[in-house]
């Protein structure tokens, strides 16, 4: 067994000290960085259109899709490989991988390795997490962890909602490749302190092994649906190539599902969907993932494509979205746990789809900001905080506090599901053409409003009764941290 090289897990260290608020540091600095590159890669996007013409937005939509796919397959059984072999450990290889794919991804001559580096991005951001909330956890008290969880979470919500503007200003400074960049900096200072004051935590290397089998394919099966449907226009929907792609989709998908019925360790532990309320709450999560990721990335698209502004301004414009978002999750949360889960997402989806389908009804041609735009975009935000934030809290309220952290990374990973299959969804609907029509993106706000409602309809069948169970964090599992779920999400 390898000396220890930190203070051990619970304690202030050799020398006496309460290393509590570094820890905080260190790990709220990679919750940053992975909930930034959420956010602020959508403002960089028309940039990295230019700079890559030649190749097809289909293929650039792998720069969203590749993360977001990797982060999904990986997410719960990196949480259970820091649970086996030690958080502190597993850290590091995520943050070391994580700053390095950055690199790649600021560097990358061409397109191929620019998706390459987001997929291995993704990969290290879902090692990173869980890992980073597991040391936080067993370095607090346990009357303090409930608060250190929500200053966690609370930072990755700043960084979700300054994304837009800090990315706009630094496309417009240096280019889109800064938006990479400004991770290592804060990645090297997470690195030396958390060399100094990051703790040990327990390891159980008895434990059966993750099911890395099946995280592969979860990751085969999302990417060749992805595959399937972004290239569908290009290739044609009746080719080989595409009905070859949706098929191992389904093939791989059911074996995955096969295997998560067997393995000790699985991907997805099936017997949670016992629970109805667990069940129907990711449903609906996956639903609603697929309109926000597509309208998330439409609106930087349609405010520099159609109304031509520019990154600092389309940034700027984007901005008031999940400022609302961050005022509205915790009080939502609040009344969630008085009136009930259903009713709040309820009023959430319904806001939104009203929000979505102003812009569809309003936005036109000429620029009018104030008008038009700014109105939907704080009632999209509106709906976006009653419902996203607590659909999160609702997948875990019926579970027993031991399933807890392996229930919020199945929530997470449904999150990154409906969100990798909702860009690709927007890539077809904008189509293959260079030149971008208003109409194209009226449909996807209407795609986006339709899945809004569908998710509300799905959340009809939760029962009447469920509430937040306000319960204290669980104990110290680096699993936990594979669902944050005060986090917040951006807003157009």
């Amino acid at each position: 067994m390898r000396p220890v090289t930190g203070p051990t897990a619970g304690a202030a260290g050799a020398t006496g000290r309460d290393h509590s608020v570094a820890v905080f540091v260190v790990t709220a600095l990679a919750a940053f960085m992975a909930s930034l590159d959420l956010s602020i890669v959508n403002i960089a996007f028309p940039s990295m259109l230019r700079t890559f013409s030649a190749d097809s937005r289909s293929s650039l939509s792998w720069v969203f899709t590749g993360y977001a796919i990797a982060f999904a397959a990986l997410l719960v059984v990196a949480g259970r490989t820091a649970d086996r072999v030690g958080a502190r450990r597993v850290f590091f290889w995520g943050l070391g991988l994580f700053c390095a794919a950055s690199a790649m991804c600021g560097l990358a001559p061409t397109l191929v390795l620019l998706d390459v580096g987001r997929i291995v991005q993704g990969c290290g951001a879902a090692m990173m997490l869980p890992a980073s909330l597991g040391l936080l956890l067993a370095s607090v008290p346990d009357v303090r962890r409930t608060l250190a969880v929500a200053r966690w979470s609370g930072i990755g919500a700043l960084a979700v909602a300054t994304g837009p503007t800090l990315g706009a200003l630094l496309v417009t400074a240096g280019g889109w490749r800064w938006v990479f960049y400004v991770n290592l900096p804060i990645g090297l200072v997470a690195w030396l302190g958390g060399r100094i004051v990051l703790p040990r935590t327990p390891q159980d290397a008895s434990r059966a092994s993750p099911d890395y089998l099946g995280a592969l394919l979860l990751f085969c099966s999302l990417g060749s649906l992805v595959l399937g449907l972004t290239e569908g226009q290009s290739w044609g929907w009746s080719s080989a190539a595409v009905l070859g792609a949706l098929s191992a989709s389904v093939v791989l998908g059911v074996a995955f599902v096969l295997r998560c019925a067997h393995h000790p360790e699985p991907v997805l532990d099936l017997h949670l969907f016992a629970s109805r309320t667990f069940s129907v709450a990711n449903g609906a999560m996956v639903l609603y993932a697929m309109g926000f990721f597509a309208m998330l990335l439409s609106n930087v698209l349609f405010l520099t494509k159609v109304w031509h502004y520019s990154i600092l301004t389309t940034g700027l414009a984007i901005t008031p979205g999940p400022l609302v978002v961050a005022i509205v999750a915790g009080p939502a949360g609040r009344v969630a746990s008085k009136v009930g889960f259903r009713l709040v997402l309820l009023a959430g989806s319904a806001t939104l789809a009203t929000g979505l389908v102003l812009y569809a009804l309003r936005v036109g041609i000429r620029p009018d900001y104030v008008g038009v735009w700014l109105p939907s975009t704080l009632l999209v935000g509106l709906g976006i905080g009653l419902t996203f934030p607590v659909l999160g809290a609702t997948a875990v309220s019926s579970l027993s506090r031991e399933r807890f952290s392996v229930g919020s990374a199945v929530n997470q990973t449904a999150r990154q599901v409906g969100g990798s299959v909702g860009v690709a969804v927007l890539f077809v609907i904008l189509g293959t053409s260079s030149v971008i029509g208003l109409e194209a993106f009226h449909r996807v706000w209407w795609f986006a409003a339709g899945m809004a409602v569908l998710s509300g309809l799905v959340c009809l069948a939760l029962p009447r009764q469920a509430r937040s169970n306000r319960a204290q964090a669980p104990a110290a599992t680096s699993a936990q941290a594979s669902s944050p779920g005060a986090k917040v999400p951006s807003a157009p």
